[in-house]
């Protein structure tokens, strides 16, 4: 972490997280840019992501991650559980962002489980949980406050496989690209979406939005 990015891609994310209205610290900046070089390093051998230049890492992982983040009903010691996290989106940058929250990070892939916890110890993130779980049989010591996902599986799936994960009061928080109109007619009558943002993910010219849902 001593290295620091190349300007274009400090520039990027920092012009980034103000149009976000997030105003990360220079030492959560440079640790999100020593977590996109990590994984563009990574890639190379792993094909951890298909989005392989670190300039476009910047808006496609870092920005897309935190663009929800204050939208999270979570306060401060909240466990949050990222499932099927992959290389670690939107987690780590959570987890970078929000030092007070408790980040598991739960993927079945040993490849890229294996990269997390290279990127905790690299990171110093001492607030992440790394997990080589599938989710349907993982049982945790306690529940989870906020239960997410990007691109994990559509919402009837993602509630019905981690309902045994979520506290009595939490929620789930499913990152989406296009607003999910059929996903949610389609939700089981046990569960119900209160609610949808829409995010702007500066230099991402995509959808995005947040869909919150709690036991009906």
């Amino acid at each position: 972490m001593t290295l620091l990015a190349p300007a274009p891609l400090a520039d990027a994310l920092a012009h980034g997280l103000k149009s976000l209205g997030l105003p990360l610290s220079d030492t959560q900046q440079q640790s999100l840019l020593a977590y996109v070089g990590l994984l563009a390093k990574w890639n190379k051998t792993y094909s951890l992501t298909a989005v392989r230049e670190p300039e476009r890492m910047v808006p496609h992982h870092l920005l897309d991650s935190l663009a929800p983040l204050k939208y999270f009903k979570a306060n401060a010691g909240a466990r949050i559980l990222d499932v099927g996290s992959g290389f670690g989106t939107p987690g780590i940058p959570l987890a970078i962002a929000r030092p007070d929250w408790q980040l598991f990070l739960l993927d079945s892939n040993h490849k890229k489980t294996t990269f997390l916890r290279q990127a905790v110890v690299d990171l110093q993130l001492p607030n992440v949980t790394v997990l080589t779980e599938r989710v349907e049989s993982y049982r945790p010591e306690a529940p989870f406050n906020v239960i997410t996902s990007r691109a994990f599986s559509d919402l009837a799936e993602f509630v019905k496989l981690t309902k045994h994960l979520l506290a009595d009061d939490g929620e789930w928080a499913a990152l989406k690209g296009v607003y999910p109109h059929e996903e949610i007619a389609l939700l089981p009558a046990e569960f119900k979406a209160i609610g949808v943002d829409s995010l702007t993910v500066p230099g991402l010219d995509a959808e995005r939005h947040l869909v919150h849902l709690v036991r009906a």
